[in-house]
Order: C-alpha cells, then sequence, then structure tokens
C-alpha cells in the first residue's frame, strides 16, 4: 500500500519542524528574554534599528539568509567546531569565520559611530542570531563529527543525531511552552544572580558552551538510545543556556547603546 501523499508532506513538515526547533523557538527566547532586559536607551536604539520590529521578529533570520547566495558568507558564523583533547585557547580558527569571531565583529560595527546605518542593521541582526548559536552546546562540537550531526543516536526508539536532538528534541520534550512562557518561566534571577551570568567576555562564554559540549559528548556516545531519564536530565541544561543567551545579548547591546549601562 503506497503511504498518501498528504501524509508523507506532513512528515516532512514535521521533520523540518523538530530540525529548526532550537533555531526558532530557542532563538525566539533568547531575543525576546533580551528585550526584556534592555534600557529604555537600549530599547529606542534597536527600535530605530529594526524599523521599530521586535527583535524576536529578526531571531532565526540568519538561519534562512545564510543559505542564500547574498549571505552565503555567513555559513560558518552559527557554530565554532573543537575537536575532542583539543583546548578552546588552541583550536585552529576556520578561515571562513566562526561564531565568536562573528559577535565580536558584529559588536565592533555596532560600536562604530561612524559605520553606516545599513552596517549596523544587517550587525544587529546576525548577534541577535549568533549570541543565541553561541550557547547551543552542538554549536561548540566536534569538526569531525560536524557538531554532533554525524554522530548517530536514537530519541525514544527513533533515530536521529547529537546535533538534531540539541537543536529541538530535548527542549520540546521538557517544555511545551511558547517563547513568552519559556521567558516568563526563567526569567526569574535575582539581581546578584544576573550580574554572574553576565560576568566575563565572549571568549569566556563561549568556553563555557564548549566544556557543556565536552560533557555532552562524554555521556552520549554514538548509539545511544536518550529518553525520559535524558530529557530530565539535560532539560535543565537548556533553560540555562537560553537564559544565559538572552541576557547577554541585553547586556552586549546594552554596553554598546546606553553610556548610562557602562558606568
Amino acid at each position: 500500500m503506497k503511504t498518501p501523499r498528504i501524509i508523507i508532506a506532513m512528515l516532512a513538515c514535521a521533520a523540518a519542524t523538530s530540525a529548526l526547533a532550537w533555531s526558532q523557538k530557542g532563538h525566539d527566547t533568547v531575543a525576546y528574554i533580551a528585550e526584556n532586559h534592555f534600557t529604555p536607551a537600549t530599547a529606542d536604539s534597536v527600535a530605530s534599528l529594526l524599523d521599530g520590529m521586535s527583535p524576536v521578529y529578526w531571531a532565526n533570520w540568519l538561519d534562512n539568509a545564510s543559505h542564500t547566495p547574498e549571505y552565503k558568507y555567513t555559513k560558518t558564523w552559527h557554530y565554532k567546531n573543537i575537536d575532542e583533547g583539543i583546548a578552546y585557547e588552541d583550536a585552529p580558527l576556520n578561515e571562513k569565520g566562526d561564531v565568536v569571531r562573528a559577535v565580536r565583529e558584529q559588536i565592533a560595527i555596532l560600536s562604530d559611530a561612524s559605520a553606516p546605518r545599513a552596517d549596523k542593521v544587517l550587525a544587529l541582526k546576525i548577534l541577535i542570531h549568533c549570541v543565541g548559536d553561541m550557547h547551543q552546546p552542538m554549536h561548540m562540537g566536534h569538526l569531525s563529527d560536524l557538531g554532533g550531526n554525524r554522530t548517530k543516536v536514537r530519541f525514544f526508539n527513533r533515530d536521529a543525531n547529537l546535533h538534531s536532538i540539541w537543536d529541538g528534541s530535548i527542549m520540546n520534550s521538557g517544555h511545551a511552552w511558547t517563547y513568552t512562557e519559556w521567558q516568563k518561566q526563567l526569567d526569574r534571577l535575582k539581581p546578584e544572580q544576573e550580574a554572574a551570568e553576565i560576568k566575563g567576555n565572549i571568549d569566556d562564554w563561549a568556553k563555557q558552551t564548549y566544556e557543556i559540549a565536552t560533557r555532552v559528548y562524554e555521556l552520549t556516545p554514538a548509539g545511544s538510545n536518550l529518553s525520559y531519564d535524558e530529557v530530565a536530565q539535560w532539560t535543565p541544561v537548556i533553560e540555562q543556556q537560553v537564559l544565559r543567551g538572552g541576557l547577554r545579548l541585553a547586556h552586549i547591546l546594552n554596553t554598546i547603546f546606553d553610556p548610562s549601562y557602562r558606568k
């Protein structure tokens, strides 16, 4: 019996949604948490550059843009691959760029008073996305397996790979929340806790994500079958990383756009 075309289409859409779940819901949440922590001056500057649109509107733009001829130069800007046994500081640099350098470059453009408005608009859109990517552990995964894409695992007895389950499967299994609900539930730190999370620099934050990725590899060898125990184990890590991404994005933009914030 042939599978009806409508069922095939539905399955394809479901697979696509799952593959992009971190990229959509996770990035939306990072952007929304950040938006909730903008100072008034930062909120005005961001709104001006984005023509009144929320950062959430642009949170996933780069995932699609990187596949277009105009922005294909950003394809490697979503990750920084570091193989097992190599210290973060010793990792070879990808000549085409990586997520850490991309974040730094956009900060430099946004901080440059002489930069053209069009350059700043593009830099802001890229920064919103890349800060989120920098906090997804598999975006700091091994070069040898393309950030977990070649590490085959199973998720509730279904074929998957390590990258895909971190993109969305674990997140969606942990909580069936909208991005606004994710923000509402996670964004509750006390001022001193928030200060601790935004402490450090871009490399400190990237290295922290890389260390989580190292732990994920150690505990999830190829062939693993992840289910309820692993969802319970890793969901708090995803919550933490999404919240960090949002708070740190706000911190970056507040530092750039609000002189009083830096005092």
